[in-house]
């Protein structure tokens, strides 16, 4: 089964819209899931399974390095990087001692890490803040993921950098991956009337950087540029909590790592968050539930999943 043989239509998008406007709408169910995952090697090691590069945090939001650690720990790949200054190193470290760093002197992502060739994947912007000197960094990383071919993932911080500066769209590496909740969406895309013009905009973005827009919402909708937007069928309001897109991050960047290509990394990793979400809400509560709670759960979900 694949997305395209449930066709799921978002409140608010008729049918009539679905037909006119040429984009495709699927479902992505945990029959379909299955057919992404990617088997292990019985002689592998830890360099088989990619280096994620993780640049998060700022100093007084370390939270979100944290959580976005955690959470690309739990994708398979073989190795996290977290780029963060030296000052805010001591949280991540204590909750994550199997993470490697790369300190930055400054307060701030002000810097690349000294060999850039090591990674196989990049996530940049939980908790960045908006210092100038990390605009210019952003501008550094951007150049060389586009120049090495390396996949990206940008969220949070790094899209509220792109939204002002939209000539840097242009420039990001083909499949990069933005993953915008509807705040960011609006500062890149502009505001939007209904639902269906949103998805007109979401189409565009996508088609213009040549990558995946990943609407964070209920049904997180996945769009890749060929116009393909597939919703995700899990998750529960309990995650509507701060430090939830961090998880997602992490995640994604790991996928990309491991080796899936930027719209199965896309697909994989929402499903995986959704249900590590769903199982975290049964357990506490979606009122008690909390993002970091995600990070445990995402090992059942795998499990589920396999």
């Amino acid at each position: 089964m694949t997305p395209d043989d449930i066709q799921f239509l978002p409140p608010g998008v008729s049918e009539a819209f679905a037909d006119a406007s040429g984009l495709g709408f699927g479902y992505v169910t945990d029959d379909y899931l299955r057919t992404l995952i990617l088997p292990r090697r019985e002689d592998a090691h830890k360099g088989t399974y990619g280096h994620a590069l993780l640049v998060c945090g700022s100093e007084g939001m370390v939270g979100a390095a944290v959580l976005a650690t955690g959470a690309a720990l739990r994708s398979g790949c073989g190795l996290v990087t977290v780029h963060l200054p030296v000052t805010e190193r001591v949280p991540v470290q204590t909750n994550f001692p199997s993470a490697l760093f790369s300190l930055d002197p400054a307060p701030c992502f002000s810097q690349l890490p000294a060999d850039m060739s090591r990674y196989t994947a990049v996530g940049a912007g939980c908790g960045l803040g908006r210092d100038p000197r990390t605009g210019a960094a952003l501008d550094a990383l951007i150049d060389h993921c586009r120049e090495a071919s390396v996949p990206l993932v940008l969220d949070a911080d790094a899209l509220n950098w792109l939204a002002t500066h939209p000539d840097r769209l242009d420039r990001l590496p083909a499949g990069t991956i933005l993953t915008p909740h509807a705040g960011e969406l609006r500062r890149l895309v502009g505001e939007w009337s209904d639902e269906e013009e949103k998805f007109r905009r979401i189409a565009a973005l996508a088609a213009r950087i040549g990558g995946i827009v990943v609407s964070k919402g209920p049904n997180t909708a996945i769009c890749d540029a060929g116009r393909s937007i597939v919703c995700n069928s899990t998750g529960n309001d309990g995650m509507a909590k701060g430090g939830s897109g961090d998880i997602l991050t992490g995640l994604l960047t790991g996928l990309l790592a491991r080796g899936y290509t930027p719209r199965n990394a896309a697909v994989v990793g929402v499903f995986l968050h959704g249900a590590a979400g769903d199982k975290a809400a049964e357990y506490f509560g979606r009122e008690a539930m909390n993002s970091s709670d995600l990070i445990d759960f995402l090992a059942e979900a795998w499990k589920d999943a396999e």
